[in-house]
């Protein structure tokens, strides 16, 4: 299996980061990796990680400017794409086709193969804008994944909530983690 990682500028780029965590435990998925300018910035300013450190996780990394890279064809075969977290102007970019770097560019080439996109938009309060543009994506194929935590599973810490998050997207690709506290139900009588 190949993905494609894409962090961007928004806040929350802790779900890429654990996304290519648990991506790189598993054996046979190969991870390609592309960030904004801002998304690097948050690294720094959101965890105790450095961009570094982030790109060492995946099998390839990218150059947001690099538009001649692997994942900027479609004849380069992936399973998919993940943006964690996705700005609201890379969502904008991928909507409108607006593949002005390699984030937008590669996210455009997976809904245009028909592939797997999912977008993790990371924006509070939203406007009208901001749901048309989820709207719009969702249309074109994109699978919307807000981080927003479920509590059924009873979290305790912000690494569980991450966690569960990170994992109900990787469901979406039949990769299962075996870190997701499944809902089982309750007996209502």
């Amino acid at each position: 299996m190949r993905l494609v990682v894409g962090i961007a500028g928004a806040s929350g780029v802790i779900y890429g980061i654990r996304l290519l965590e648990i991506l790189k435990a598993i054996d046979g998925i190969e991870t390609h990796l592309v960030m904004t300018k801002t998304g690097r910035m948050n690294i720094g300013l959101e965890t105790d990680y450095s961009a570094d450190a982030v790109e060492a996780l995946a099998d390839e990394v990218h150059k947001i400017t690099n538009i001649g890279a692997s994942i900027a064809s479609g004849s380069f075969k992936t399973d998919g794409m993940i943006v964690a977290a996705c700005a609201m102007k890379n969502l904008s970019g991928i909507v409108n086709s607006y593949a002005d770097d390699l984030l937008t560019r590669a996210a455009d080439v997976t809904l245009k193969e028909n592939r797997k996109l999912v977008v993790m938009p990371r924006e509070t309060p939203l406007h009208v804008g901001h749901c048309k543009l989820m709207l719009e994506a969702a249309q074109m194929g994109a699978l919307i994944v807000p981080p927003m935590p479920g509590f059924y599973n009873r979290p305790e810490t912000v690494d569980d909530i991450i966690n569960h998050t990170v994992a109900r997207v990787l469901d979406l690709f039949d990769i299962d983690t075996n870190i997701v506290k499944r809902w089982q139900g309750v007996g209502l009588h």
